[in-house]
C-alpha cells in the first residue's frame, strides 16, 4: 500500500504561482511513477503531470506544458508540482497518484494509489 498526502493548495490571483506537494509513505517510492492530475467542478478529472522513477523523465497536458514543472525528491519521498503564470481555467482540485510501473505516463488506469487531494482557487 502506498499513502499519498497533498498540500500547498490555495487561492492565487491569475498570473501568480503555487507549489503543491504530495508526500508518500508504504511503499519504496523510488520505484514509483508519479502523476498530477485534476478535476474542475462538472469536469472528469485530466492529466496533468507524470514523472518517472528516476526523475528524468517528465510528461505534460498541453494546457500547462511550459507553466508547471513536476519534480521529485527521492530522498524525501516527495513529488513536486510547480505551478506559474495561473490561469482562472487551472482552478481544480489537483491529486497525486502512484503507478508501481515507475512511469511518466498520462493514462488514469495505470495508477493504483492516489491521495485526497488539495484544492486550487485562481482569480480573475
Amino acid at each position: 500500500q502506498v499513502q499519498l498526502v497533498e498540500s500547498g493548495g490555495g487561492l492565487v490571483q491569475a498570473g501568480g504561482s503555487l507549489r503543491l506537494s504530495c508526500a508518500a509513505s508504504g511503499r519504496t517510492f523510488s520505484n514509483l511513477g508519479m502523476g498530477w492530475f485534476r478535476q474542475a467542478p462538472g469536469k472528469e478529472r485530466e492529466f496533468v503531470a507524470a514523472i518517472g522513477r528516476s526523475g528524468e523523465n517528465t510528461v505534460y497536458a498541453d494546457s500547462v506544458k511550459g507553466r508547471f514543472t513536476i519534480s521529485r525528491d527521492n530522498a524525501k519521498n516527495t513529488v513536486f508540482l510547480q505551478m506559474n503564470i495561473l490561469k482562472p481555467e487551472d482552478t481544480a482540485v489537483y491529486t497525486c497518484a502512484a503507478n508501481e510501473y515507475g512511469l511518466e505516463v498520462r493514462a488514469r488506469t495505470y495508477y493504483k494509489y492516489w491521495g485526497q487531494g488539495t484544492q486550487v482557487t485562481v482569480s480573475s
